[in-house]
């Protein structure tokens, strides 16, 4: 069942949220959390698909902002709120509200939506693309125990990634972090099968690549040895090389679907580890509403370890080295 409502306010969404349960015969109980969803008009219909998607896993209430300042004085002058209810077989498995706030409206979004979020259930605040400086500060950063950003999106992937270590709190985290979770799992499973020291580390992929600044944090941060970045033409992350006496252990996606796991001592085998959709993601971060500590230590890190490039050519664009990583390693890993 879908509404339209054009000029209106919190209350009326909630009395035709009601009516449209009632209508539908829909109930409330279930959802477990509020996502809400701040971007434009031009990737709503994405961000609203991915997270419909990630209902079917996460029962919510899904409100998506949209924020229409205007242009001319005029415009930012006046206030509008128009919606658009959506329950039962519309959205999914929970409830979708979007809102579409004109003028000074658009400034105070936080106003509009606090009522409209689910009594005594946690709040998740997604940004698919142009997230706030401070996710945390911003107005309805604050009403989120979970805030979602995604450096991919950014004009500049990499230095948005100093910026996120910059205003770290609690409860945020970046999809180009959640793209990585089955590298970091194939790694941590390969290194308990091969116990080798591990002298030095390279992780292949595209240049200005978030994730692949992010993996190359993580082992440098974890493992204590330099590592290289290395560019590529991806797709995305292609290939962790982990360099120890016994020979390379190697992970290679080259296709962006299927990796080849090479392990000394060991037959290689193909591993499954394609490009996840971002409902996938989504549903990922929604399973977890604690801090992720290994997150803030990784970006932490590559405030003081990571260092960009204009990444031309195939050398790498950025290089991890470890503080305790001695004098002449840090230089052989420097980046060219």
């Amino acid at each position: 069942m879908k509404i339209d409502l054009t000029d209106t306010t919190s209350s009326r969404i909630n009395s035709a949220l009601i009516q449209a349960r009632r209508a539908s015969g829909t109930p409330a109980v279930g959802m477990v959390l509020t996502l809400v969803i701040v971007t434009d008009e031009g990737s709503a219909y994405d961000a609203l698909k991915a997270a419909g998607d990630a209902s079917r896993e996460h029962p919510s209430r899904i409100i998506v902002v949209i924020k229409r300042p205007g242009r001319s004085p005029r415009d930012r002058a006046s206030a509008r709120l128009d919606a658009e209810v959506l329950v039962g077989a519309e959205a999914g498995t929970g409830e979708t509200v979007v809102l579409r706030m004109h003028g000074e409206l658009a400034a105070h979004a936080e106003s509009v939506v606090l009522p409209l979020l689910l009594p005594d259930a946690p709040v998740v605040v997604w940004w698919p693309e142009g997230s706030p400086e401070n996710p945390a500060l911003d107005p309805l950063g604050r009403l989120g125990q979970r805030r979602i950003t995604d450096a991919a999106s950014e004009e500049d992937p990499v230095g948005a990634l100093s910026q996120r270590a910059a205003t770290y709190a609690p409860g945020d985290t970046d999809l180009a972090w959640t793209r990585i979770t089955g590298w970091r799992s194939m790694l941590a499973a390969a290194l308990d099968q091969k116990h080798s020291r591990i002298t030095a580390a390279a992780v292949e992929g595209e240049a200005y690549n978030p994730s692949s600044e992010l993996l190359a944090l993580w082992l440098a941060d974890r493992l204590g040895v330099p590592v290289e970045r290395k560019v590529t033409d991806g797709p995305g992350l292609t290939a962790v090389r982990l360099f120890t006496a016994d020979g390379d252990i190697c992970l290679d996606r080259a296709d962006g679907r299927l990796a080849e796991l090479a392990v000394p001592g060991q037959p290689d085998r193909h591993v499954a580890l394609k490009r996840r959709e971002t409902s996938e993601l989504i549903s990922e971060e929604l399973r977890r509403l604690d801090p992720d500590e290994i997150y803030r230590n990784t970006i932490a890190f590559g405030v003081k370890h990571l260092v960009t490039s204009n990444g031309k050519g195939g050398e790498s664009s950025a290089t991890a080295a470890k503080k305790a990583t001695p004098p002449a390693a840090k230089k052989a890993a420097s980046t060219k």
